[in-house]
């Protein structure tokens, strides 16, 4: 994946509302804690870290509530390099997190989707992809109908044009609902999937104690290239059924793995769009993903 196009990311939008308390939450009572509201989204994160680690131009494509929200989360993506298009939804609000950080800086979300998964094929048009080298789908798309629907209809226009699409299947607890093969079968035809260690044991079907590696390995028989996030654990690179490539992680001083994992797509991206390999992408990923670990919130 190389040239000088556009990257399109289709996926969500939402305010982040992160709370990072240094001490367990007492039930019944009071636990002291940072609180900050943040944008966020999948989606929209790895966007934004796309921008900040060199892609030449990004566009995103997601929904949002109606009110004062849908000109923060522009003013905001526009502020970090991206061209938003922002489809407002009358009906419901711009979809909010909770995420509680703990003291190890692992994090707990608390998700009401909203807007976010209202995104349907009326939302898109074909022009979208004029002079794109690369379009991204979030896999929270998947999780909902009308998404899904959309993200296949946008699937479908970038192979028609012979763009490279790659997905982030975003969520293990989502992805054991919807079920793994559907989903698999849903992204059929992508040419990079990008799951956490966690997604991708999920969707191989392998057992933990058989390891990533394993996993990756097995997916990467029915996607040609796929990259495994293992946090401290750094990705894992396979390719034609094998593992071609481990990659250590960078060393940081966690704060908040909010947005580590996007932070990774967005690095992992701009590095292949700019001509870089898959190992060497997976390093700009990883140190992407150890710049977002020092901050709180989802975004560079």
């Amino acid at each position: 994946m190389t040239g000088a196009g556009a990257l399109l990311v289709v996926g969500d939008v939402v305010t982040d509302v992160v709370a990072v308390h240094q001490e367990p939450l007492a039930p019944a009572t009071d636990t002291a804690a940072r609180i900050r509201t943040l944008p966020g989204g999948a989606g929209a994160n790895a966007a934004c870290w796309a921008a900040r680690t060199g892609a030449p131009e990004v566009r995103l494509l997601a929904r949002v509530g109606a009110g004062s929200s849908a000109q923060w989360h522009e003013r905001a993506l526009l502020a970090a390099g991206v061209r938003p298009r922002l489809v407002v939804d009358a009906e419901e609000p711009t979809g909010t997190v909770v995420v509680l950080v703990g003291k190890d800086a692992e994090r707990t979300f608390l998700t009401d989707s909203g807007a976010a998964l209202r995104l349907c094929p009326a939302d898109w048009t074909p022009s979208l992809l004029d002079g794109a080298a690369h379009l991204h789908l979030s896999g929270y798309l998947f999780f909902a109908d009308s998404s899904r629907e959309l993200a296949l209809v946008a699937l479908r226009a970038a192979r028609a044009r012979g763009v490279p699409v790659s997905v982030d299947p975003a969520s293990a607890g989502f992805l054991l609902t919807l079920g793994p093969r559907r989903f698999l079968d849903s992204v059929a035809g992508v040419g990079v999937l990008l799951p956490n260690e966690d997604e991708a044991l999920l969707l191989a079907g392998v057992p933990g104690d058989a390891g990533a590696a394993r996993a990756a390995a097995e997916l990467s028989r029915r996607v040609p290239l796929v990259v495994v996030t293992r946090g401290a654990g750094g990705a894992l690179v396979a390719e034609d059924g094998r593992v071609t490539a481990e990659v250590p992680a960078e060393p940081a001083e966690a704060v908040d793995s909010t947005g580590a994992g996007d932070a990774f797509t967005g690095g992992f991206l701009a590095a292949r769009l700019t001509g870089a390999g898959p190992a060497d992408a997976a390093r700009a990923g990883c140190r992407a993903a150890a710049l977002a670990i020092t901050r709180l919130g989802g975004r560079p």
